[in-house]
């Protein structure tokens, strides 16, 4: 199987695990994002061995509870029907975000954000990315209703600048750690906390952001 096909078919299949477990049930989203920490924790722990863990568990650990706290679902559960409709959100915009920035970031990236960070990652492809999250709010319009569309359009504009913060982050403690990846769970991908990066600032934001203007 090529590097390639691997990315794709287990990218999806994440994807699929991810978005299945979020919406399916009060319990499934609860058990999900219990067990994402904990193996996000751990991969950090590894990550930092023998250094200093405050901080980065603080980074890891702040989204997660959030999550478990407050959940992102309507307040009034189990008198109204479960919904997890924001986070889902999330993780579209996050998404399509990471996808078009890779894309275009491959083809035209010429001028690297913080190369020694994360040498991929380039200016191109993070406006690049930020058009495509901001087109996308017509669809995530269409099909969600938890939010206005001055809202989807604000958080549109705000989550490619916390993903990639969420990401240089991480990639920072994997150069301190000297390797390329937090783990080998996701075959084609690495660990688990390689594709949760883009998430950890952006759940704290879209969490405040949701108390400012709901």
């Amino acid at each position: 199987m090529s590097e390639f096909i691997k990315r794709v078919l287990f990218g999806v299949l994440y994807v699929i695990v991810l978005w299945t477990a979020t919406s399916y049930s009060h319990e499934s989203f609860g058990i999900l994002f219990f067990i994402l920490g904990l193996i996000c924790l751990y991969e950090m722990w590894m990550l930092r061995k023998g250094k200093s863990k405050i901080i980065p568990f603080i980074y890891v650990l702040t989204p997660f509870i959030i999550v478990q706290l407050f959940e992102f679902t309507d307040h009034n559960y189990p008198l109204k029907e479960f919904d997890a409709s924001p986070i889902l959100i999330l993780f579209v915009l996050t998404w399509v975000f990471d996808s078009f920035a890779y894309i275009i970031g491959s083809k035209f990236g010429k001028n690297r954000i913080m190369p020694k960070t994360s040498p991929k990652k380039s200016w191109e492809g993070f406006f690049g990315g930020m058009v495509f999250s901001v087109l996308s709010v017509y669809f995530l319009s269409i099909f969600f209703d938890c939010f206005s569309m001055n809202f989807l359009i604000l958080l549109a504009l705000i989550v490619p600048f916390t993903a990639t913060a969420g990401d240089f982050i991480e990639s920072h403690y994997k150069r301190e750690a000297g390797v390329k990846d937090s783990g080998n769970l996701i075959p084609g991908h690495g660990g688990l906390l390689d594709r949760m990066d883009a998430l950890m600032i952006s759940i704290p934001v879209l969490f405040l952001l949701i108390n400012i203007f709901k």
